[in-house]
């Protein structure tokens, strides 16, 4: 049985939420972590390390409630790595500071808690480092204080005291677990410990009359002296700083300095006291771990947070003439490869990856980083122009052409790159990245092995047809579409059978839009479906009013359907409820779809168009001509007419050899789909009728209707009615 439980730091501040489970363990970033397991190891491993001031029943206490409050951290959401410099803090309190305490702290724990994706278990054990090694400097210069009371206590007490005083400063000074020196008002050293002594590699006697500055390599020296000058000169009591120092084997040693000034009686400046912390094992740790946050584990480059570091630090530091550039890249087909041969072998292929890359762009000082699964970026500045991005973006794809061994497998590959080059002045790092994803979809969409240049104008128009989709729900709420018709009319006269319903969107920005600009989207974000039931609602309106103003001379109403549409389960309960509420018969309503969409390969006749089909409404194949022209699945389908497409009514036209001679094979074409048409019991109308030529052929054929401007171009529902009640 679980419950949900908040752990935190004492005092009930909340570091995250988890779940506890009965059996001593929790439930982590979806991990499992035994806490029992996780205080055990971490016991042990302390004890080995060496002497803890306490019995081991209270160490287990003590370690069991902060690997508690680690968990809890790892786990809180939003992610906060305060508390582990918390828990830092507090191993230095409970006096857990042996030698090899932190190192194995951090093997323990970064073992035996959950390891989550984004890399937060590092940050978390690096904050515990850094609040580990705050508070023992903190200890440090704690005791470094009870030395100066010491010191001002002989000073003004009796004789006595002074001997005590500098007794218990000489068993400090001598027994401490870090390098003493005291040194005059320049730094010079007039007294070591023999902690310091080893330390450094020389004897007591060699470091008197040294000075800490001269262990400093030469590139630090200027800013140690300034350090111990402003000292020196009573600008500051204290300065503390973390240096590198020469030992005499010429090693480097990391070292904490806190250097403090000693006063008089009268206040006046008399020595320093320079405590020195070996933290050569800590800088290692925090540099590893450093690394590992900033480096992709699997291919070793660079990741996301080092890219964008680097990027801020040059649009930091650069002026308004100088330029950047990415290069966006994700292989293709990278996925087919982890399905088809397992991750292990899509690994390799990564690894291989990143090895041309950063073969590709070293030499040139470039930075490549990985951002994550198949996807890398590669970072160019100070470039002379953009061609010479493009010729690195081509150096790129030529590098990948060579199959990658993987597993025993030859594995061809290739990449899509997306290019952007622009005046840091002009731009921002988030946006340059934006840019560069937007311009690697265009890569993509080109085919494989392609590269692209960001085109600021595609980039406006993509960004105005997302604009377009994004206000269209509130567009349909607040009544700016509207409908306009246009008429079907019987070949070899002027009656109007029908008439198409065709939707605007009258723009409070860009004016009256046609279909062009917004269906497609309408389609891609799913917004045709209320927008298709809006279109419908209407047109049967409309439908009602022609029917009580004309009876039997009102034209059929037709209106086009869309795929997404077509597959809604709850199309035929829809288009019944409409018919309802508008009061407009079955029969005169028509529903237009593409032939592509009814008749396409693995497309069965839809169960819905058959049931609406049954309750009277027709329905229509639209553009015939322009998909399949399976006339063998009209048999099947509920289909009462057909809509030629207008490349077949162009047929009709003069002969572009001979405009005196009509084209005569696009005439048979057509007569012979009319016939065909007509031997199956379908209508037929031919759509995009400009000419009275084209009008005069469609009546030689038997076509029964057309559509087109030579009867009139689509207008509004008053244009429709002047034509049926004409005469």
């Amino acid at each position: 049985m679980t419950s949900r439980r908040s752990m935190g730091r004492p005092g009930g501040s909340r570091d995250g939420v988890w779940l506890e489970r009965s059996d001593g363990a929790v439930a982590v970033a979806g991990e499992r972590v035994d806490l029992d397991a996780v205080t055990h190891r971490w016991a042990q491993a302390i004890n080995d390390a060496g002497y803890v001031p306490m019995s081991p029943v209270r160490l287990r206490e003590v370690l069991h409630d902060l690997v508690k409050r680690m968990a809890g951290a790892l786990a809180a959401e939003p992610f906060d790595p305060g508390p582990g410099r918390r828990v830092g803090a507090d191993l230095v309190l409970a006096g857990i500071t042996g030698g090899g305490a932190l190192g194995c702290t951090v093997e323990v724990l970064g073992s035996g808690l959950a390891q989550p994706a984004d890399g937060r278990h590092l940050r978390l054990l690096g904050a515990l480092a850094e609040g580990f090694t705050e508070a023992l400097c903190e200890r440090t210069l704690d005791a470094q204080e009870e030395i100066r009371a010491a010191a001002a206590v002989a000073r003004s007490d009796t004789e006595a005291a002074l001997r005590a005083a500098e007794a218990r400063f000489r068993a400090v000074f001598a027994g401490s677990a870090f390098g003493i020196g005291i040194a005059d008002l320049d730094g010079r050293l007039v007294d070591a410990n023999a902690t310091l002594a080893e330390m450094i590699g020389y004897s007591r006697d060699e470091l008197c009359g040294r000075a800490i500055v001269d262990f400093v390599p030469g590139t630090d020296v200027a800013g140690v002296a300034d350090l111990f000058a402003q000292l020196g000169r009573s600008e500051h009591d204290r300065v503390r700083t973390d240096q590198r120092l020469y030992r005499r084997d010429g090693q480097v040693l990391w070292a904490h300095l806190a250097a403090s000034l000693i006063r008089d009686e009268r206040g006046e400046p008399r020595f320093q006291t320079i405590m020195v912390e070996d933290v050569t094992d800590r800088h290692h740790l925090q540099t590893r771990l450093r690394h590992q946050a900033t480096h992709d584990p699997l291919t070793g480059l660079p990741n996301r947070t080092l890219l964008f570091d680097r990027l801020y630090e040059l649009f930091a530091s650069a002026d308004s003439r100088q330029r950047v550039a990415v290069c966006y890249i994700d292989l293709d087909g990278f996925k087919a490869v982890n399905d088809s041969f397992g991750h292990d072998i899509g690994d390799e292929l990564l690894v291989a990856v990143a090895h041309r890359l950063h073969e590709c762009v070293s030499r040139a000082g470039h930075l490549v980083a990985r951002m994550g699964g198949d996807e890398f970026v590669i970072l160019v500045h100070d470039h002379p122009s953009t061609q010479d991005v493009v010729a690195l973006a081509e150096a790129v794809l030529a590098a990948l052409t060579e199959p990658v061994g993987a597993g025993g497998h030859r594995l061809a590959i290739s990449a899509s790159i997306g290019i952007v080059d622009r005046a840091c002045a002009s731009t921002t790092p988030s946006e340059l990245m934006r840019a560069a994803d937007i311009t690697l979809y265009w890569a993509k969409a080109d085919g494989k092995g392609k590269w692209a240049l960001f085109d600021a104008d595609r980039t406006d128009r993509e960004v105005a047809r997302y604009e377009l989709s994004a206000s269209m729900p509130g567009a349909l709420e607040r009544g700016e579409f509207l409908l306009e018709y246009q008429p079907l009319v019987l070949c070899g006269g002027e009656t109007v059978v029908g008439a198409e319903a065709l939707v605007r969107w009258r723009h409070p920005r860009l004016g009256l839009l046609g279909p062009d600009r917004f269906v497609s989207l309408a389609e891609e974000t799913g917004m045709i479906v209320p927008l298709g039931l809006w279109v419908l609602e209407e047109a049967c309106r409309q439908g009602r009013r022609w029917l009580d103003l004309a009876g039997d001379a009102a034209p059929l109403i037709s209106v086009n359907l869309a795929v997404r549409q077509a597959q809604e389960p709850s199309l035929v309960d829809d288009v019944a409820a409409i018919l309802a509420r508008t009061r407009l018969e079955p029969e005169c309503l028509q529903l237009e779809l593409t032939e592509s969409a009814l008749i396409g390969p693995g497309h069965e006749p839809l169960a819905a168009l058959t049931k609406l089909a049954e309750m009277g409404v027709r329905i229509a194949i639209d553009d015939f001509g322009t998909g399949y022209s399976n006339l063998t699945y009209l048999r099947t389908l509920p289909v009462q007419a057909i809509k030629l497409a207008g490349s077949f009514v162009d047929g009709l036209r003069t002969s572009g050899r001979d405009p005196g001679r009509v084209d005569r094979a696009g005439e048979r074409m057509v007569a012979t789909l009319v016939q065909l048409a007509h031997a199956l019991d379908l209508t037929v109308t031919a759509e995009g009728v400009e000419t009275r030529m084209q009008a005069d052929r469609l009546r030689a054929v038997d076509c029964d209707s057309g559509q087109g401007f030579f009867y009139a171009h689509p207008g509004p529902p008053e244009q429709i009615t002047a034509m049926i009640t004409r005469g």
